[in-house]
């Protein structure tokens, strides 16, 4: 998770954190490039995930909170097979995590 200042400086973000960790299977990430409520500046996208299971949940908690920002969830093919379901719970809960430690 990064303060980032526009769209062009979320992309760049993501990008980085797609080399940086380039053996992962997804880089699912989510943006709001402007104020929460500035819906022309969110973006998001599922990374080879089944749609609107990484994606979205990610963009719904971040955008309810905080302006400004991109973040990333990296995930690694563990061997095992959430479904839609799960998937959509473990980007939720990553994300309300992460938020969780802006706060503290």
């Amino acid at each position: 998770m990064e303060h980032t200042d526009g769209i062009a400086e979320a992309k760049i973000f993501i990008q980085t954190i797609k080399h940086k960790y380039p053996d992962a299977r997804h880089h699912c990430s989510a943006y709001v490039a402007g104020r929460p409520d500035d819906c022309q500046k969110l973006g998001f996208s599922d990374d080879g995930e089944p749609t609107g299971t990484a994606g979205k949940p990610t963009i719904t908690q971040l955008s309810s909170h905080i302006g400004e920002i991109t973040l990333v969830v990296v995930r690694y093919f563990g061997g095992i097979k959430l479904g839609t379901g799960g998937l959509v719970r473990a980007y939720g809960n990553s994300v309300e995590h992460a938020l969780n430690l802006l706060n503290t």
